[in-house]
């Protein structure tokens, strides 16, 4: 278990934000940042939103070895129709490429992460529009994510998903 040094907090508070989320995602992309042991709520919250970030395009590319890092053994994910998955059951799915993605991203300026100890919780919209056997789907969803702190870094334990919201009329 690793943790930030004074001298890295230091150097990461003189850093803009866009400074510090440059730092996160390169660290994130050299596999690291999982393993930090953040110090504060600021440092979890910018550490849990980039993971989450990180977990919707690996769903998105079909990467079962970066959702494979990122959830936990034990994860769970609740659909809004109550169907219930693990992460065997995601892994299997991103390996068979049982759905292409066209769109699998957080509508802008909607993530919320929520810190309390070692546990986090990311909410936000999802627009997911992909094929699949039949019928394509396209539609957006609210999601919250629970994360939480491990020795080795942050896990991703249980999902939660709402039903597709309805369409919006064309304006």
């Amino acid at each position: 278990m690793s943790s930030i040094t004074r001298h890295t907090r230091d150097f990461i508070e003189v850093l803009s934000g866009s400074g510090k989320l440059i730092l996160l995602m390169s660290a994130l992309s050299l596999g690291i940042a999982t393993d930090l042991n953040a110090s504060s709520d600021e440092d979890a919250k910018m550490i849990v939103a980039a993971l989450d970030t990180k977990y919707q395009a690996a769903v998105k590319s079909n990467d079962a070895i970066t959702m494979d890092q990122i959830l936990a053994e034990d994860f769970v994910l609740v659909n809004g129709r109550g169907k219930v998955s693990s992460k065997a059951d995601l892994i299997e799915s991103a390996r068979k490429k049982e759905v292409t993605y066209e769109h699998q991203d957080e509508e802008p300026g909607t993530q919320k992460v929520r810190v309390r100890g070692d546990t986090a919780v990311v909410t936000a919209l999802l627009w997911i529009k992909a094929v699949r056997d039949d019928p394509p789907i396209d539609y957006k969803l609210w999601f919250s994510d629970t994360y939480v702190r491990t020795p080795t870094g942050w896990r991703y334990v249980f999902g939660q998903a709402s039903l597709p919201l309805p369409q919006s009329e064309p304006k």
